[in-house]
């Protein structure tokens, strides 16, 4: 099997999800409230609440070390909080959940890095996250059917690679790979999508690419993204919540949020 490029991929292979994990349904609201997480003496996430209704677009921004991604980590349950609670829908309790029954729930997580299989080709690795709920045998030696293959070239076309189906993944430009990515995590069909600093380092047209995605994906799907260009979530979110070491100094629509004070000075410096 041929290792993603950078970390754990997107499309986790074959974990085995419990009988009883929460199984996917229609896009649900997200409520976490009072979430706290402390190492030590450093709190890195101080009381945070944040809601996301069924197909809602929300910007989550601070600078390096306000708790963004200690934020996604309790969500996706990869770190465990020391207070609050976060609730998917009308019975997922996230904090009791494995990262498994979690993804199983619909909720999906994008990394700042691609994390893709650049040996393979692009849809190839489409295929591959398609199948992450089977058993590795059951993978690999199963035949595309006529409905799975239409699936993969409507996500394709949906991220804007048809034409580079056949092109293996670690040709493709930065700004490619990091919407392979997010095709990976669409074909297991989360309701609620999680997405670290996507634009990073991308060219200004990739990023306006990238906001027409999100846009389309607004509606049948939930986004929370992470990220430090106001532009870029101007573009995509009606609604923002502002980090500053681990604690929200501003929420609310952006053309509130930019002008707030205490924003101002984060970002600016004054």
């Amino acid at each position: 099997m041929t290792e993603p490029s950078e970390g754990t991929a997107v499309a986790e292979v074959a974990p085995n999800v419990a009988a009883d994990a929460p199984v996917r349904g229609a896009a649900s609201r997200f409520e976490a409230e009072g979430l706290r997480k402390a190492y030590r003496s450093r709190t890195v996430v101080n009381d945070v609440s944040l809601g996301l209704d069924q197909g809602e677009v929300v910007g989550l921004l601070g600078p390096n070390g306000a708790g963004k991604t200690t934020m996604m980590d309790v969500i996706t349950g990869k770190t465990r909080p020391d207070e609050g609670r976060a609730v998917f829908g009308e019975s997922a309790d996230l904090l009791r959940l494995s990262e498994a029954q979690i993804a199983h729930a619909g909720i999906g997580r994008k990394f700042q890095k691609p994390t893709i299989f650049e040996q393979l080709t692009a849809f190839e690795n489409l295929e591959l996250a398609m199948k992450a709920d089977k058993r590795v045998r059951t993978t690999l030696f199963s035949k595309l059917d006529s409905e799975q293959k239409d699936r993969i070239a409507a996500t394709l076309t949906l991220i804007g690679l048809q034409e580079a189906a056949a092109r293996t993944a670690g040709l493709l430009s930065h700004g490619q790979k990091q919407w392979l990515e997010i095709g990976m995590l669409l074909m297991q069909e989360p309701q609620l999508l999680l997405l670290d600093e996507p634009v990073a380092g991308m060219s200004d047209q990739e990023t306006e690419r990238t906001a027409e995605l999100f846009l389309s994906l607004a509606g049948t799907h939930s986004l929370v993204v992470v990220e430090h260009d106001m532009a870029f979530i101007e573009s995509i979110a009606r609604k923002v919540t502002v980090l500053h070491e681990g604690s929200v100094i501003a929420e609310g629509p952006m053309e509130k949020v930019k002008n707030d004070p205490r924003v101002i000075e984060v970002y600016l410096g004054r």
